[in-house]
Protein backbone atom coordinates (compact mmCIF):
# COMPACT_ATOMS: atom_id res chain seq x y z
CA UNK A 1 0.00 0.00 0.00
CA UNK A 2 2.53 2.50 0.76
CA UNK A 3 4.54 1.93 -2.18
CA UNK A 4 1.69 2.07 -4.19
CA UNK A 5 0.50 5.44 -2.68
CA UNK A 6 4.27 6.56 -3.41
CA UNK A 7 4.10 5.25 -6.68
CA UNK A 8 0.63 7.27 -7.10
CA UNK A 9 1.75 10.44 -4.99
CA UNK A 10 5.34 10.43 -7.25
CA UNK A 11 2.78 10.24 -10.54
CA UNK A 12 -0.07 12.93 -9.21
CA UNK A 13 3.15 15.25 -8.19
CA UNK A 14 4.52 14.75 -12.26
CA UNK A 15 1.32 14.86 -13.46
CA UNK A 16 0.99 18.69 -11.74
CA UNK A 17 4.44 19.62 -12.68
CA UNK A 18 4.08 18.47 -16.32
CA UNK A 19 0.38 20.60 -16.35
CA UNK A 20 1.77 23.76 -14.43
CA UNK A 21 4.94 23.76 -16.56
CA UNK A 22 2.31 23.72 -19.58
CA UNK A 23 0.00 26.21 -18.13
CA UNK A 24 3.01 28.30 -17.85
CA UNK A 25 4.42 27.95 -21.52
CA UNK A 26 0.41 29.06 -22.53
CA UNK A 27 1.11 31.78 -20.72
CA UNK A 28 4.54 32.91 -21.60
CA UNK A 29 4.26 31.69 -25.39
CA UNK A 30 3.24 35.34 -26.70
CA UNK A 31 6.58 36.87 -25.17
CA UNK A 32 8.76 34.07 -25.51
CA UNK A 33 8.07 33.16 -28.85
CA UNK A 34 9.40 36.37 -30.58
CA UNK A 35 12.00 37.22 -27.68
CA UNK A 36 14.10 35.49 -29.65
CA UNK A 37 13.32 36.97 -33.31
CA UNK A 38 14.65 39.92 -34.70
CA UNK A 39 12.74 43.08 -36.29
CA UNK A 40 12.51 43.26 -39.75
CA UNK A 41 13.94 46.22 -41.42
CA UNK A 42 11.02 48.61 -42.87
CA UNK A 43 11.68 47.80 -46.56
CA UNK A 44 10.67 44.13 -45.72
CA UNK A 45 7.63 45.09 -43.69
CA UNK A 46 6.08 47.38 -46.04
CA UNK A 47 5.44 44.35 -48.77
CA UNK A 48 3.29 44.15 -51.70
CA UNK A 49 1.53 41.75 -50.57
CA UNK A 50 0.26 43.86 -47.88
CA UNK A 51 -0.76 46.72 -49.68
CA UNK A 52 -2.93 44.89 -51.99
CA UNK A 53 -4.86 43.19 -49.02
CA UNK A 54 -4.93 46.50 -47.53
CA UNK A 55 -6.55 47.94 -50.72
CA UNK A 56 -9.07 45.21 -50.91
CA UNK A 57 -10.10 45.39 -47.31
CA UNK A 58 -10.11 49.51 -47.27
CA UNK A 59 -12.40 49.07 -50.25
CA UNK A 60 -14.95 46.67 -48.53
CA UNK A 61 -14.62 48.77 -45.10
CA UNK A 62 -15.25 51.72 -46.76
CA UNK A 63 -18.45 50.52 -48.35
CA UNK A 64 -19.34 49.54 -44.55
CA UNK A 65 -19.00 52.51 -43.28
CA UNK A 66 -20.70 54.49 -45.21
CA UNK A 67 -23.86 52.35 -45.22
CA UNK A 68 -23.57 52.21 -41.39
CA UNK A 69 -22.77 56.60 -42.07
CA UNK A 70 -25.81 56.79 -43.90
CA UNK A 71 -28.37 54.80 -41.79
CA UNK A 72 -27.50 54.84 -38.48
CA UNK A 73 -24.65 56.88 -37.58
CA UNK A 74 -22.72 55.28 -35.63
CA UNK A 75 -19.25 53.09 -36.51
CA UNK A 76 -18.15 50.64 -34.24
CA UNK A 77 -14.31 49.97 -33.73
CA UNK A 78 -12.78 47.84 -36.92
CA UNK A 79 -9.50 47.36 -35.75
CA UNK A 80 -9.97 43.63 -34.52
CA UNK A 81 -12.02 42.56 -38.00
CA UNK A 82 -9.09 44.43 -39.90
CA UNK A 83 -6.58 43.06 -38.65
CA UNK A 84 -8.71 38.89 -38.32
CA UNK A 85 -9.44 39.93 -42.01
CA UNK A 86 -5.80 40.50 -42.58
CA UNK A 87 -3.72 37.88 -40.67
CA UNK A 88 -6.79 35.06 -42.61
CA UNK A 89 -5.88 36.25 -45.92
CA UNK A 90 -2.19 36.36 -46.14
CA UNK A 91 -1.75 33.77 -44.07
CA UNK A 92 -3.51 31.45 -46.47
CA UNK A 93 -1.76 33.22 -49.60
CA UNK A 94 1.53 32.29 -47.71
CA UNK A 95 0.28 28.65 -47.13
CA UNK A 96 -0.14 27.99 -50.65
CA UNK A 97 2.86 29.48 -51.77
CA UNK A 98 4.79 27.63 -49.22
CA UNK A 99 3.36 24.25 -50.39
CA UNK A 100 4.26 24.95 -53.79
CA UNK A 101 7.60 26.13 -52.50
CA UNK A 102 7.29 29.86 -53.97
CA UNK A 103 7.44 30.97 -50.69
CA UNK A 104 10.27 33.66 -50.73
CA UNK A 105 9.29 35.59 -47.65
CA UNK A 106 7.57 34.82 -44.37
CA UNK A 107 3.93 36.58 -42.81
CA UNK A 108 5.21 38.89 -40.24
CA UNK A 109 3.72 40.45 -37.26
CA UNK A 110 5.26 44.22 -38.56
CA UNK A 111 3.01 43.31 -42.40
CA UNK A 112 -0.10 42.43 -40.11
CA UNK A 113 0.35 45.60 -38.74
CA UNK A 114 0.89 47.49 -41.68
CA UNK A 115 -2.65 45.66 -43.02
CA UNK A 116 -4.68 46.69 -40.29
CA UNK A 117 -3.63 50.41 -39.75
CA UNK A 118 -4.36 50.84 -43.79
CA UNK A 119 -7.82 49.12 -43.17
CA UNK A 120 -8.59 51.10 -40.32
CA UNK A 121 -7.07 54.67 -42.02
CA UNK A 122 -9.34 53.96 -45.06
CA UNK A 123 -12.47 53.29 -43.71
CA UNK A 124 -11.67 56.43 -40.63
CA UNK A 125 -11.36 58.46 -43.43
CA UNK A 126 -14.67 57.07 -45.42
CA UNK A 127 -16.38 57.95 -42.06
CA UNK A 128 -14.60 61.31 -40.71
CA UNK A 129 -14.23 62.35 -44.19
CA UNK A 130 -17.69 64.03 -44.66
CA UNK A 131 -18.99 62.10 -47.39
CA UNK A 132 -21.95 60.90 -45.33
CA UNK A 133 -22.70 64.34 -43.85
CA UNK A 134 -20.99 67.86 -44.44
CA UNK A 135 -18.62 67.32 -47.73
CA UNK A 136 -22.01 66.51 -50.24
CA UNK A 137 -24.46 68.97 -47.72
CA UNK A 138 -22.69 72.16 -49.23
CA UNK A 139 -23.30 71.32 -53.05
CA UNK A 140 -25.08 73.80 -55.08
CA UNK A 141 -27.84 70.63 -55.74
CA UNK A 142 -28.84 70.22 -51.82
CA UNK A 143 -28.70 74.21 -51.35
CA UNK A 144 -31.57 74.44 -54.09
CA UNK A 145 -33.90 71.57 -52.14
CA UNK A 146 -33.04 73.37 -48.73
CA UNK A 147 -34.06 76.75 -49.93
CA UNK A 148 -36.75 78.29 -52.94
CA UNK A 149 -34.85 81.80 -52.34
CA UNK A 150 -31.75 83.07 -54.56
CA UNK A 151 -28.58 80.68 -53.23
CA UNK A 152 -25.41 82.93 -52.94
CA UNK A 153 -21.98 81.46 -54.65
CA UNK A 154 -19.79 81.51 -51.46
CA UNK A 155 -21.88 79.40 -49.20
CA UNK A 156 -21.91 76.69 -51.70
CA UNK A 157 -19.06 73.94 -52.51
CA UNK A 158 -19.40 71.05 -55.26
CA UNK A 159 -17.82 68.06 -54.95
CA UNK A 160 -14.58 68.32 -57.15
CA UNK A 161 -11.94 65.59 -56.86
CA UNK A 162 -8.86 67.74 -56.86
CA UNK A 163 -10.16 69.93 -53.99
CA UNK A 164 -11.45 66.82 -51.93
CA UNK A 165 -7.90 65.07 -52.35
CA UNK A 166 -6.55 68.10 -50.93
CA UNK A 167 -8.88 68.31 -48.05
CA UNK A 168 -8.64 64.72 -47.27
CA UNK A 169 -4.58 64.86 -47.47
CA UNK A 170 -5.18 68.00 -44.75
CA UNK A 171 -7.63 66.66 -42.27
CA UNK A 172 -5.64 62.60 -42.58
CA UNK A 173 -2.01 64.29 -42.12
CA UNK A 174 -2.64 66.62 -39.30
CA UNK A 175 -2.75 63.93 -36.71
CA UNK A 176 1.00 63.73 -37.36
CA UNK A 177 1.90 67.33 -36.22
CA UNK A 178 0.56 66.49 -32.72
CA UNK A 179 0.43 62.45 -32.20
CA UNK A 180 4.29 62.26 -33.14
CA UNK A 181 4.91 64.70 -30.12
CA UNK A 182 2.62 63.22 -27.86
CA UNK A 183 4.10 59.73 -28.93
CA UNK A 184 7.53 61.11 -27.64
CA UNK A 185 6.03 63.06 -24.38
CA UNK A 186 3.42 60.46 -22.99
CA UNK A 187 4.49 56.79 -24.33
CA UNK A 188 8.52 57.00 -24.88
CA UNK A 189 9.10 59.64 -21.62
CA UNK A 190 6.45 58.82 -19.42
CA UNK A 191 5.76 55.27 -20.61
CA UNK A 192 2.16 55.35 -20.31
CA UNK A 193 -0.12 52.74 -21.74
CA UNK A 194 -1.70 53.28 -24.62
CA UNK A 195 -4.40 51.10 -24.12
CA UNK A 196 -5.95 51.00 -28.10
CA UNK A 197 -2.62 50.60 -29.33
CA UNK A 198 -1.64 47.90 -26.64
CA UNK A 199 -4.70 45.83 -27.08
CA UNK A 200 -4.04 45.97 -30.89
CA UNK A 201 -0.11 44.52 -30.60
CA UNK A 202 -1.59 41.67 -27.57
CA UNK A 203 -4.18 40.99 -30.71
CA UNK A 204 -2.02 40.80 -33.56
CA UNK A 205 0.90 38.97 -31.61
CA UNK A 206 -1.79 36.31 -30.04
CA UNK A 207 -2.74 36.00 -34.16
CA UNK A 208 1.14 34.70 -34.87
CA UNK A 209 1.31 32.08 -32.12
CA UNK A 210 0.33 28.51 -32.85
CA UNK A 211 -2.62 28.52 -30.54
CA UNK A 212 -3.58 31.66 -31.74
CA UNK A 213 -3.88 30.62 -35.85
CA UNK A 214 -5.88 27.85 -34.89
CA UNK A 215 -7.99 30.37 -33.22
CA UNK A 216 -8.08 32.44 -35.89
CA UNK A 217 -9.96 30.04 -38.36
CA UNK A 218 -12.82 29.59 -35.69
CA UNK A 219 -12.99 33.78 -35.66
CA UNK A 220 -13.27 34.09 -39.30
CA UNK A 221 -15.59 31.02 -39.83
CA UNK A 222 -17.75 32.57 -37.74
CA UNK A 223 -17.49 36.22 -38.95
CA UNK A 224 -18.22 34.77 -42.54
CA UNK A 225 -21.50 32.78 -41.40
CA UNK A 226 -23.22 35.93 -39.71
CA UNK A 227 -21.70 38.15 -42.78
CA UNK A 228 -23.48 35.98 -45.05
CA UNK A 229 -26.58 35.66 -43.18
CA UNK A 230 -26.75 39.80 -42.69
CA UNK A 231 -26.14 40.29 -46.65
CA UNK A 232 -28.68 37.21 -47.65
CA UNK A 233 -31.20 39.20 -45.37
CA UNK A 234 -30.79 42.52 -46.66
CA UNK A 235 -30.53 41.00 -50.36
CA UNK A 236 -34.02 39.84 -49.38
CA UNK A 237 -35.29 42.58 -47.66
CA UNK A 238 -34.21 44.60 -51.48
CA UNK A 239 -35.43 41.90 -53.87
CA UNK A 240 -39.02 42.95 -52.21
CA UNK A 241 -38.73 46.36 -52.07
CA UNK A 242 -40.84 48.26 -54.88
CA UNK A 243 -40.35 52.07 -53.74
CA UNK A 244 -39.79 53.81 -50.45
CA UNK A 245 -41.89 52.92 -47.80
CA UNK A 246 -42.24 49.82 -48.75
CA UNK A 247 -40.48 45.94 -48.55
CA UNK A 248 -40.10 43.92 -45.59
CA UNK A 249 -37.62 47.01 -44.49
CA UNK A 250 -40.37 49.35 -43.36
CA UNK A 251 -42.43 46.61 -41.77
CA UNK A 252 -44.01 48.37 -38.86
CA UNK A 253 -42.68 46.19 -36.20
CA UNK A 254 -43.59 49.01 -33.09
CA UNK A 255 -47.05 49.24 -34.41
CA UNK A 256 -48.89 50.90 -37.02
CA UNK A 257 -49.41 53.85 -34.40
CA UNK A 258 -45.71 54.35 -34.01
CA UNK A 259 -45.27 53.79 -37.79
CA UNK A 260 -47.78 56.93 -38.78
CA UNK A 261 -45.93 59.44 -35.92
CA UNK A 262 -42.30 58.00 -37.13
Amino acid sequence: MENRDGESGTAVSGYDSTHRDEDERDVLSVEQIFESKTIPPWQEQLTFRAFFVSFVLGVMFSVIVMKLNLTTGIIPSLNVSAGLLGFFFVKSWTKFLEKMGLLKQPFTRQENTVIQTCVVACSGIAFSGGFGSYLFGMSETIAHRSTDGPIDPQTIKNPGLGWMIGFLFVVSFLGLFSIVPLRKIMVIDYKLTYPSGTATALLINSFHTPQGAKLVKKQVGALGKFFSFSFLWGFFQWFFTASDGCGFASFPSLGLKARDNR
